[in-house]
């Protein structure tokens, strides 16, 4: 077939992923990225660990993405769990599972990794153009803004990985939206996804307790019940556990309904079992250590029960076995997109066929988080962001063959 020349637009992992599937297959493949390095948003998400995928059965897995999951299958059957595992290990990265079943590089930085994709890529003979920002096309021609200004280049086929709009600080910015949407791409309004929320916290406890973590306890929402631990920040609450809880919520809030956080603050004890220890005490014993003693904890976790609910103490020992089982915290709105760790919305997938292509662009094509989709932290976002790189990369071989 000969060597075509693919334009990759976005440096992130489902560009990446896309170029060295591209190049194996002895493309000429160039990846133009905005920002003065690629694969910023990766980096930053490997600071605390880069957690690369999730070692728990792929079936469940593969549910993991709500809506879009029966179109992700196809993508992630290809790509799965293990063959991320694989595919780091060949790049001489060695990873373990947690104990949550989250998989982490032994080394838990993603920099190493990332040090050697693109020497890998490098080697493939990949070209990578930092600060070129793809601004549209003129004609059959891509149009970039570059700090010698203007540019012009020509592809025989196109890989759109743009991202979402979770830290546009990054790269992930969606200026995309109106280019495509002019287009005639249906493109859904991005929210924000595994993000913390806005709680009216009083004066007092916000300057007592913001940055305190609540550890040790479950919380329920329409997405179930988790265990975990989150964090009480300055405008409300934060943390893994919150994010797991975050889609349902968030859609709760913009349809203008009421949405709480149920927190059981002390799940290792049956509200009957707990209803019996706080009532072993008399009206002389102070509250506080009520809770201590009877409940087995004492400052946020009881400072939060006392702001959420200040008739607490004069409650029953069975109504307030049963408040501290099920906690409300009452949720105002979901934080800025801007902080949120990934986006929900993007291109729909009735603009994109089966191999990742715009219907309304033909040699165009599309991945990562620029699509209609989102997951929970936990690996899901890494891997599906990997996964459709790739398939879109098969989509364009596929493509041009024709």
């Amino acid at each position: 077939m000969g060597k075509k020349q693919i334009a990759v637009i976005g440096g992130g992992p489902s560009g990446l992923m896309a170029a060295e599937v591209l190049a194996e297959r002895d493309h000429a493949v160039t990846v133009y990225d905005a920002m003065p390095t690629v694969a910023r948003k990766f980096l930053l998400a490997g600071k605390s660990g880069l957690n690369i995928t999730h070692s728990e059965p792929y079936a469940v897995f593969a549910e993991r993405f709500g809506n879009a999951s029966p179109r992700l299958r196809a993508a992630l059957d290809a790509f799965t769990p293990d063959d991320v595992r694989q595919w780091a290990a060949a790049l001489g990265t060695k990873t373990f599972v947690g104990s949550s079943g989250r998989v982490f590089p032994e080394v838990m930085k993603a920099s190493p990794l990332l040090r050697a994709w693109l020497k890998s890529l490098e080697g493939r003979g990949v070209r990578i153009l930092t600060r070129h920002r793809w601004t549209g096309v003129e004609g059959s021609e891509l149009v970039f803004d570059t700090p010698d200004g203007k540019k012009l280049a020509s592809a025989d086929a196109t890989l759109l990985a743009l991202g979402g709009a979770s830290y546009p600080r990054l790269g992930s910015d969606a200026v995309w939206v109106p280019q495509l949407g002019e287009r005639g791409v249906a493109v859904a309004s991005f929210q924000p996804a595994n993000c913390g929320f806005d709680v009216d916290w009083s004066e007092t406890f916000r300057d007592r307790f913001a940055g305190a973590a609540l550890k040790g306890v479950t919380a329920t929402s329409p997405a179930g019940t988790v265990p975990g631990e989150f964090v009480v920040s300055s405008s409300g609450i934060e943390g893994s556990l919150v994010y797991a809880h975050a889609a349902p919520l968030r859609d709760r809030l913009v349809g203008g309904e009421k949405a709480d956080l149920v927190v059981d603050l002390a799940p290792g004890r049956a509200a009957e079992r707990l209803a019996k220890d706080l009532g072993r005490f008399d009206s002389k014993t102070s509250f506080a250590n009520r809770l201590r003693k009877g409940a087995g904890f004492e400052g946020v976790k009881a400072a939060l029960l006392r702001e959420l609910a200040p008739e607490a103490a004069r409650m029953s020992p069975p109504d307030l076995a049963a408040l501290i089982k099920a906690l409300p915290i009452p949720l105002r709105r979901p934080r800025p997109i801007a902080e949120a760790i990934s986006s929900a919305g993007g291109v729909q997938w009735d603009s994109i066929d089966d191999s990742y292509m715009l219907k309304a662009l033909p040699g165009t094509f599309v991945a990562g988080e620029m699509i209609d989709w989102e997951a929970p932290t936990g690996g899901y976002l890494l891997t599906a962001c990997f996964a459709t790189g790739r398939a879109a990369a098969r989509g364009i071989v596929r493509w041009l063959a024709q």
